[in-house]
């Protein structure tokens, strides 16, 4: 393994990190859009402000088109609206495929399946602009969506459902519908399972009936564990960011501590980052490497953090094969050193 490889890879070493966060940069809260294609053109705006993507409460549920992509019937198309026959029913627009928003539609997903007897009809729709590679998406992470729910790709492109007006600035948009009206619209920039999926599950109840689900037990029932999923779990580019800086072959020693003040300062804000901090530095020392990786203050810092962070995580694995899985990989082999510059 060359040098830069090395360097790609301990900056990859995130890997387990959740896709970045919006921006926290404040900004006026826009106008209400008169139309949805109006809402569907509007720029991004901070997590904060109003989003629009999809017909708003109160509007009709047009009919569409979709593309199954699993299953025995995969390559079949289908108008999952007109199927539900105006029953109840939840749409899950997939707009961006990452681990948020897979965690998001399978735990979802599970839940609407378990009601699928009281009438309830689900479908899951990925948007892009290449229909083939997105069923092949599908094919690829289908161990990780929810087995007998209706999952495919429009055949409308990145824009889905013409009549839909969906914004292609956020990763999802949940619509919960009865009677071929929107009684809910969810457009989520970042969804959150902690935030987002319980007011998704609440809309679904005021339309079945029936208690609403402790967040714990949709979690447990989707394959999460409660605990792990009320953790804040850093994001990559945060992770990234903290670490380049530090080894930075011929940094000065201010530089050096400054990046370390940044790291410690973040190590004390989440237990997630200083245990991937933790790992990150206990395989570098692990490697017999250690001197390869900035300067000799920055190795100081690592092995610090090794010893204080690192001793309660397991030993390196091997690189995992697939690191653009939705199933979160083990920690990989430490990696080479960076060239110098």
């Amino acid at each position: 393994m060359n040098r830069k490889h090395g360097f790609v890879l301990l900056l990859g070493l995130a890997s387990l990190a959740i896709w970045p966060e919006c921006s926290d940069a404040q900004s006026p809260v826009p106008k209400e859009p008169a139309t949805r294609r109006e809402a569907s053109e509007a720029p991004r705006v901070p997590a904060q402000d109003a989003v629009f993507s999809g017909p708003q409460v109160d509007e009709d549920l047009a009919p569409m088109k979709m593309i199954l992509g699993l299953g025995d019937e995969a390559g079949r198309t289908i108008d999952p609206v007109a199927g539900a026959d105006a029953k109840p029913i939840v749409l899950v627009f997939v707009h961006d495929v990452n681990r948020q928003t897979i965690s998001m539609t399978r735990i979802l997903t599970h839940y609407t399946l378990s009601r699928s007897k009281e009438g309830l009809h689900t479908a899951v729709v990925l948007l892009s602009e290449d229909t083939t590679g997105a069923l092949n998406t599908l094919k690829r992470i289908q161990h990780a969506l929810t087995a007998n729910v209706p999952t495919g790709v429009s055949p409308d492109g990145l824009e889905g459902p013409g009549d839909y007006g969906l914004n292609r600035s956020v990763q999802m948009t949940i619509l919960v519908a009865n009677k071929n009206r929107v009684t809910a619209n969810f457009a989520l920039i970042q969804p959150s399972l902690q935030v987002d999926l319980p007011k998704v599950v609440l809309a679904i109840v005021a339309q079945l009936g029936g208690p609403e689900p402790k967040l714990s037990d949709l979690l447990q029932a989707g394959g999460v564990e409660a605990n792990r999923g009320m953790q804040s779990t850093p994001d990559a580019d945060t992770i990234r960011s903290l670490v380049r800086p530090l080894i930075q072959l011929g940094a000065q020693d201010t530089q050096v501590d400054k990046a370390a003040r940044a790291i410690e300062e973040a190590i004390e804000k989440s237990p997630q980052v200083r245990k991937e901090i933790g790992r990150i530095s206990r395989t570098i020392v692990s490697s017999g490497k250690l001197e390869n990786y900035g300067t000799a203050r920055a190795q100081s810092y690592l092995k610090e953090w090794s010893e204080k962070y690192g001793q309660d995580l397991p030993g390196p694995r091997a690189e995992p094969k697939s690191p653009d899985s939705p199933k979160a990989p083990d920690a990989p082999k430490a990696p080479d050193a960076p060239k110098a510059p």
